[in-house]
């Protein structure tokens, strides 16, 4: 779906495509998946992850499955942990198996 392009969170990928393509309100949305509109808002706005709960009501919700929003948020905390540790990353050395 999102090959070649960078990790984005979730939050994003249902702010900016998914939200205005189901022509909902936001508190529609959040009634729509069982939430308050403060959970949604801290999603939309990418200050909360999605959880494997909140995968499941996307999933449900969108009709794609969950699977796709938990591989998102993962890339997305892998793009971030990336960034946040490179210095540290650098000096792990990888292991060789002996031989």
């Amino acid at each position: 779906m999102l090959k070649g392009l960078p990790p984005m969170h979730p939050g994003a990928l249902l702010r900016d495509q998914i939200l205005p393509e189901l022509g909902v309100s936001k508190t529609r949305l959040a009634e729509n998946l069982k939430i308050s509109r403060q959970t949604l808002h801290d999603i939309l706005s990418e200050k909360a992850p999605v959880t494997a709960q909140m995968a499941l009501r996307l999933g449900k919700l969108c009709g794609n499955g969950p699977t796709i929003w938990v591989n998102l948020q993962s890339q997305w905390d892998i793009a971030q942990a990336e960034k946040d540790l490179a210095d540290i990353i650098e000096q792990i050395p990888t292991l060789q198996k002996a031989g």
